[in-house]
């Protein structure tokens, strides 16, 4: 059983165990430790964060603890997570860490851990950590501890990356965009590279404070984004949320285009340039059976992964395809980068709109979705329902009801105390009592335990 890591690496509220300082400097040198072992020189850790104001406190633990355990540290401050799976590989370091609770409020941070080759670590990699942690290995001598210093080109770094995936010749020069950078770690990074290619950016939420990350702003608050959209005229919006992995876009209307949609438009535009490898894509139990349609129509096949972007990328890597993404708007482009990539994905859309001679609205209008709904069950601690055999016989009985014109999904939330119930079918009203049925038993259930 895991106790620190979840679906997303070390994630919690801060000074509440375990997201303390005390914390982030034994795991600093417990994952130092198992994650450079075996080298014959002398590692080399990367550090990246996003905006939240503790960032500086777990930062600084994280490197003492890293540094002490012999390992040098480079530090390249607020940058998207990507920018870290891609830094981490291109500054040839051992091994990246990303310091981010992703679209969490500020009072939340995590700690996730990138290899030399810029993916996530395995499970058994992160069970050796934690084991690492109850037997901390010995210190090095004095003169043999690490030393940190600060890579300070970081951002242009990453900016170019980006860059290098689009074909020498193009620019949005006709492009009005609108970006929400959820005060996050994108805030220079998002207007600063569309601007670069040409486009007129609105910037939005590009003053971060540490304590206003994703504060009613980004991919989970695009509201204010798609109002922006209408009221400039803009072709496209974009909201990226804290850690800029992800990404919600709107067309030129204001209406949202979530990451079904969006798998919908980069899987037809890779198709027709004869890129899609696999003959598939991957993506989630949550994903719309709409989609699954709309791919099938097309002759590609839908492979659906647990809900987690580890596990799309799992998926991807054992099918050897190279598009996967969840409805969140977390988009893997693995020709590309190696985690999901909010500003990779806004500019193969746009690159998909300038090639096709097509606004956002008519690429999205291909695929239809069905009705969907996901409630979400808080609890005063976490309970494993999906074990009871009351919890099971409802799903099945919703599942039957549904038939073939539906589904549902239950499960628990990775990072929090939450019951996240799915249901969808081709009729609203069918959809919305089945799940509204469905939730007020769990809570009954949920009540009764206690």
């Amino acid at each position: 059983m895991r106790r620190y890591f979840g679906t997303d690496g070390v994630r919690g509220v801060v000074n509440t165990d375990p997201m303390t300082a005390e914390f982030a400097l034994k795991l600093g040198r417990a994952a130092g430790y198992v994650l450079t072992k075996h080298l014959s020189h002398k590692p080399h850790v990367l550090i990246g964060k996003d905006t939240r104001l503790s960032g500086y406190m777990i930062e600084s633990a994280l490197c003492a603890g890293l540094t002490a355990q012999g390992m040098n540290v480079l530090l390249v401050g607020p940058v998207p997570t990507p920018a870290v799976a891609y830094l981490t590989r291109s500054l040839r370091a051992d091994a990246g860490v990303v310091l981010s609770a992703s679209h969490n409020p500020a009072g939340d941070n995590g700690i996730k851990f990138f290899g030399a080759d810029g993916y996530k670590l395995a499970d058994e990699v992160e069970f050796a950590i934690e084991a690492a942690l109850d037997d901390l290995p010995p210190l090095p001598p004095a003169l043999d501890i690490g030393k940190a210093e600060r890579v300070e080109d970081a951002r242009g770094r990453y900016i170019e990356f980006l860059k290098s995936t689009l074909p020498r010749d193009v620019r949005f020069e006709s492009m009005k965009v609108v970006v929400d950078s959820a005060n996050g770690a994108a805030y220079q990074v998002a207007p600063r590279l569309l601007e670069e290619l040409g486009c007129e950016v609105i910037s939005l939420f590009d003053k971060p404070t540490g304590y206003n990350i994703n504060q009613a702003c980004g991919s989970t608050y695009p509201e204010t984004m798609c109002k922006k959209v209408v009221e400039v005229g803009a072709d496209i919006g974009f909201a990226l949320d804290g850690d800029a992995d992800r990404l919600i876009a709107c067309d030129a209307k204001g209406t949202i285009v979530d990451g079904d949609k969006v798998i919908a438009i980069l899987a037809e535009h890779l198709l027709q340039q004869g890129k899609l490898q696999g003959s598939a894509v991957v993506t989630t139990l949550m994903s719309n059976m709409g989609l699954a349609r709309f791919l099938k129509q097309r002759g590609i096949d839908m492979l659906r992964a647990d809900v987690g972007d580890r596990y799309v990328l799992e998926m991807m890597r054992k099918h050897g395809c190279n598009l996967g993404g969840e409805q969140s708007g977390h988009m893997i482009l693995l020709e590309h980068n190696t985690t999901g990539d909010g500003l990779m994905t806004a500019l193969q859309l746009l690159c998909a709109m300038q090639e096709t001679a097509k606004p956002l609205s008519d690429l999205a209008s291909d695929m239809n979705l069905f009705p969907q709904k996901l409630w979400n069950i808080v609890m005063e601690k976490r309970l494993d329902m999906l074990s009871r055999p009351d919890v099971q016989k409802l799903i099945q009985a919703a599942e039957l009801e549904l038939g073939d014109t539906g589904r549902v999904n239950v499960r628990a939330s990775g990072t929090e105390p939450k019951l996240r119930v799915m249901v969808e079918a081709e009729s609203e009203a069918l959809m919305l009592k089945t799940g509204e049925q469905m939730v007020a038993a769990l809570e009954a259930i949920i009540q009764k335990i206690g």
